[in-house]
């Protein structure tokens, strides 16, 4: 995912989750997908549809977290 499009999507999760400790970070070796954290949590991770230009957030919830 291009610098450009991380910024955008770490702006649109700040301001929808109204939340400034949200971070969309590059991830290592992929280029297809970021990763979103709250502070050092990880939360999960946006991919972009190539063929509609939209994004997709997975999250898991893990039992012991509930």
């Amino acid at each position: 995912m291009k610098p450009d499009e991380i910024k955008k999507l770490d702006a649109y999760f700040k301001r929808t989750f109204q939340n400034a400790a949200i971070q969309v970070k590059a991830r290592p070796r992929k280029d297809d997908s970021a990763e979103v954290y709250v502070g050092d949590e990880f939360l999960g991770i946006v991919f972009k549809d190539e063929e509609d230009g939209d994004y997709n957030f997975s999250m898991a919830i893990l039992d012991v977290d509930l």
